[in-house]
């Protein structure tokens, strides 16, 4: 056995992975089998109907998982409905919905950003003004900004697109199986997640749903490994197109068969009470969130760092001292706020408590006293 492999469990706790399930762990122990296999067929089958439904996917839809981490999901969505000329209004929130934006500038959209502070939610109006102002084919945003710690109303915002004519691209890759979505209801015309947030997997592939105006509008793909028609033909007609891992395949059927007998409604309501209950925790010994009430994520907390607190040297604390991980803030949130994930396996009240006492710890270190 290599000797850099890991010996002690990770305590995940950070933007992302989360903690995977002991069960879809087992999942992984099957034995490998080929990428064309009768058996792997079947499970990719089983795969796409799981995705369709928890998308909320409507009729006509196709639900799929790219080879690849949550990027590539963004990627496919991308580069197949992005041309030339493409004009791609990008609602840029935080650190990934700037990374939305420059992935539709290299496939050769004309890009206009839709700029909105750090640490807030997207007006409806101003999205609504913008798109007034200036006729867009394509609206991109961020359902779960993961360097903020913000949910944006897209059940809001993708109307409003629709209304204008344009097709909606959504990222769910901190939402997707935390948070309520209905690609069909909200009239999301294409959407993205991963494996290693809210499923409760590890990192490998990102689940992705085309809806009927998205399949219609598709344009000519510069990518070989994300085009949707070859995937397409793969996963439906069985030609060859890559390798896809097996181990992976397993990983995700049995944490998408685990989101679905506990329920997605129950589901959401568990990632909503935690939420609830570690803000209350922080409150109580003087900390905050970085989003106001009514704007943030049940998965992603953004904790003010206090003034004086070494945000470094309490992460540092927390994974020497604990085997704790969480993360630390993204661009001009560098410094001012840790990063709290509470997805999936890691969104337990015990959990909670661990990560609080140890919080506790790593800033009394600092001689920075806590008060409840």
């Amino acid at each position: 056995m290599s000797n850099l492999l890991p010996d002690n469990e990770r305590i995940l706790l950070g933007p992302g992975p989360s903690l995977t399930s002991p069960r879809v762990m087992r999942a992984m122990a099957a034995p490998t089998i080929s990428h064309l296999d009768p058996q792997m067929m079947a499970l990719l089958d089983d795969i796409r109907a799981r995705l369709t439904r928890l998308f909320h996917a409507p009729d006509g839809s196709f639900a799929l998982a790219v080879s690849g981490t949550g990027t590539s999901g963004m990627e496919t969505a991308v580069a197949n409905l992005v041309r030339e000329g493409t004009r791609a209004l990008v609602v840029v929130s935080g650190y990934f919905g700037d990374r939305l934006a420059q992935m539709c500038e290299r496939y050769g959209a004309t890009v206009r950003r839709l700029d909105v502070e750090w640490g807030r939610a997207c007006d409806p109006d101003a999205l609504r003004a913008a798109l007034k102002a200036s006729p867009a084919d394509i609206v991109a945003m961020v359902h779960a900004e993961t360097s903020t710690g913000v949910l944006n109303p897209i059940d809001t915002l993708a109307p409003i697109a629709r209304e204008h004519g344009a097709l909606t691209i959504v990222d769910a890759v901190t939402s997707f199986g935390g948070h309520p979505l209905d690609v069909a209801a909200w009239g999301v015309d294409a959407c993205y997640s991963c494996t290693q947030k809210c499923l409760g997997a590890p990192s490998g592939l990102a689940p992705v749903v085309f809806g009927p105006r998205a399949l219609e509008r598709r344009v000519k793909c510069r990518s070989f490994y994300f085009d949707l028609q070859l995937l397409e033909d793969y996963w439906l007609k069985r030609k060859y197109h890559h390798t896809m891992s097996s181990t992976l395949v397993y990983a995700l059927d049995e944490a998408l068969a685990i989101v679905e007998e506990e329920g997605l409604e129950a589901r959401w309501a568990r990632h909503e009470r935690n939420h609830d209950a570690f803000a209350e925790r922080l409150a109580a010994i003087g900390l905050s969130l970085l989003p106001p009430k009514g704007e943030r994520l049940w998965t992603l907390n953004a904790v003010r760092v206090p003034d004086g607190v070494d945000e470094a040297a309490v992460r540092k604390h927390l994974l020497d001292e604990f085997s704790i991980e969480i993360g630390a803030g993204l661009g001009p949130l560098a410094g001012k706020i840790w990063r709290v994930g509470l997805m999936g396996a890691s969104s337990t009240p015990r959990l909670i408590v661990l990560l609080l006492g140890a919080l506790e710890s790593a800033l009394a270190r600092q001689g920075h006293r806590v008060h409840g």
